[in-house]
């Protein structure tokens, strides 16, 4: 009862998307807001329905009804109740469930705004936001339907569907296999959930963006709409990424929270180009300038959105982190055309409208600074775009690229894989950059600025900074490069918080107020830019880790017997002891005991360990 609940709300939710697209064209086309009305109507109602699909999943996870082939392969009776939740997006079939979900609980947000002065952007925002949804709709109906039952014949055969073959009973399987043991971690809770959401969130401005083109709306109406829904998007996506590195330092190895996975770099090439946008937004909206641009980057990044979700779903890439082959590639590459196509098309035909009358008097200025911000960007985002689908070109060539020596030298596993060490390069280059302009753009004025002005700015922060080399080389450093990249860091940072102290002490000199009212008053008025300096100190942070484990790292291999000991530099530990025991939830746990000690002098234990799940062989 409850799967029939679940199954026909999603297919009544596919018929309501079909039938909102249409209206919102027609009602556009014909001038009928009523039609228009039904179609929004009909768009807030998808989320309700698919809210009943997730929680009649979600029951059948709780409750382990193995009956149906995803519960099957996403649980077992020993996982406790918050893997069995979560297990919802473990799979293939449920993560699009979730995504759907997601992204109709987003458009149906947006539909409860105010309308009345942008009235003729909200059929086609509705347009695109439910044909988004239709598609992912009919991979769960036709494709990866998650409500089809195992059937078993008289001889013992068994069969999936939904409905009951002739001469067939109803199988229920004893257990499952369980939820794959690298997904049984907390992070599970929240980081899939995130990366969706930053995901789902980019469909906004998008929409918006392919409204303003078809209205012929070139003004910057619809960034100022979607701004907040694109810091959204970007504050989710990130804390996706954030969280899939801790959680990859937890399950995949010694100290291990980015290795260039090609899943994990799927999902940071939105993240690039959406972080281009928001600063190039930024432009536009002051000096009327980079429109074509930004059109140019909020359809690369809906695309990537959609790019990243097919690459992780058709088994293309050698990842930890993908689902096995599937037929979900075809379809979605055919969709990824289409939309890209027809959002050039549109872009094509008001490329003129878009044509800025201002015009970059500085490439030091404010502008003219973003503009290299966004070309670093860039640089990295080819970088990664790739490396992530070299193997699926090289696996296209065949044995011709295999024959190719400058391309086989990088080739690894059954299919040929980029290897991390062509990222450390220009990944290093480029992310330095980065961080040396995050000191010098806030300098800069908007329309004109010149090296003489920045220079004076930056002039105290930099001689400060300078210091830091000779402490550092003092101090036992003798990489160059990490010196260089610890100076770029601390240049930066002294730039971002002596910003913040210039405009404190002028407001507590002018008003008489204390330095920490001063700070809180300019922060609370001033959100928007000194909300993206504590973003950029947060970065300049995560970097200098980057720096540490890159620079500084030390790996050794040996085989040791129970009291043995390793050198590692300063470092000693000794394998004291190892014990093995069973836990409730199917585990069986292998776990050392090591002693570690620097020069001699103890610093305590640590518990390395194997888990070890019986229903997952």
């Amino acid at each position: 009862m409850v799967a029939n609940l679940g199954y026909g709300s999603l297919i009544l939710t596919f018929l309501i998307s079909i039938y909102g697209a249409a209206a919102a064209y027609l009602g556009s086309r014909r001038d009928r807001p009523s039609l228009v009305d039904s179609a929004r109507n009909a768009m807030l109602l998808t989320f309700p329905l698919l809210t009943l699909t997730a929680l009649s999943l979600i029951y059948l996870l709780v409750n382990g009804h193995f009956e149906f082939p995803f519960v099957s392969e996403v649980i077992s009776n020993s996982m406790p109740l918050y893997l069995r939740i979560t297990a919802l997006w473990g799979g293939q079939a449920g993560s699009l469930i979730l995504w759907s979900w997601l992204m109709s609980a987003f458009a149906s947000a947006v539909m409860l705004r105010k309308w009345n002065r942008d009235r003729e952007f909200l059929p086609w925002v509705i347009l695109v936001s439910l044909v988004t949804l239709a598609f992912f709709l009919i991979l769960s109906i036709f494709l990866e339907n998650p409500f089809i039952r195992f059937w078993q014949s008289p001889t013992g055969n068994l069969t999936a569907a939904m409905f009951k073959p002739a001469g067939m009973s109803l199988y229920v399987p004893p257990d499952g296999s369980g939820m794959n043991p690298l997904l049984r971690h907390p992070g599970m809770i929240i980081h899939p959930p995130m990366l969706y959401l930053g995901f789902v969130s980019f469909v906004i401005p998008y929409a918006f963006a392919m409204a303003a083109l078809v209205t012929g709306r070139t003004d910057d109406r619809w960034i100022r709409i979607t701004r907040r829904w694109t810091l959204v998007a970007w504050l989710f996506l990130s804390l996706g990424l954030v969280l899939g590195m801790r959680w990859s330092y937890d399950v995949l190895g010694w100290g291990g929270y980015w290795n260039w996975d090609p899943v994990e770099t799927a999902s940071f090439m939105p993240w690039l180009t959406g972080t281009a946008f928001l600063h190039s937004v930024m432009t536009q909206e002051k000096r009327g300038i980079l429109k074509q641009w930004n059109m140019v980057l909020i359809i690369l990044t809906y695309d990537l959105v959609i790019y990243g979700t097919f690459l992780t779903r058709s088994g293309v890439l050698n990842s930890v982190h993908a689902f096995a082959q599937s037929a979900l590639g075809p379809l979605f590459f055919v969709f990824i055309g289409v939309t890209f196509i027809a959002s050039l098309s549109l872009l094509i035909r008001r490329w003129n409208d878009l044509k800025s009358h201002a015009a970059m008097t500085s490439w030091f200025s404010r502008e003219g600074l973003f503009l290299v911000n966004n070309w670093l960007l860039m640089g990295f985002f080819v970088v990664c775009f790739w490396g992530v689908n070299f193997p699926i070109v090289t696996d296209a060539l065949g044995v011709i690229g295999q024959k190719i020596s400058i391309l086989s030298s990088i080739f690894t596993g059954q299919k040929a894989d980029i290897r991390t060490s062509y990222y450390i390069l220009p990944a290093g280059v480029l992310s330095a950059s980065l961080i040396l302009l995050m000191g010098i753009a806030p300098l800069s004025a908007w329309k004109y600025s010149n090296v003489q002005t920045i220079a004076k700015a930056v002039r105290l922060p930099f001689v400060i900074s300078l210091l830091s080399i000779p402490a550092l080389y003092l101090g036992g450093m003798r990489s160059w490069v990490a010196i260089i990249c610890f100076w770029i860091c601390g240049f930066a940072v002294l730039v971002t918080l002596n910003e913040f102290w210039r405009a404190a002490r002028a407001r507590q000199k002018s008003r008489g107020e204390a330095i920490h009212q001063a700070l809180w008053y300019l922060a609370s008025k001033n959100r928007r830019r000194y909300g993206g300096y504590i973003v950029h100190l947060g970065i300049i942070l995560m970097f200098i880790g980057v720096i540490g484990t890159q620079a500084f790292e030390t790996e050794t291999q040996q085989t040791i017997s129970q009291g043995g000991e390793i050198s590692l530099g300063q470092y000693t530990m000794r394998f004291d002891s190892l014990s093995s025991f069973n836990t409730n939830d199917g585990r069986n746990i292998a776990r050392a005991v090591v002693s570690v000690s620097k020069n001699g002098t103890y610093l305590g234990e640590f518990y390395p360990r194997r888990d070890y799940y019986y229903e997952s062989q």
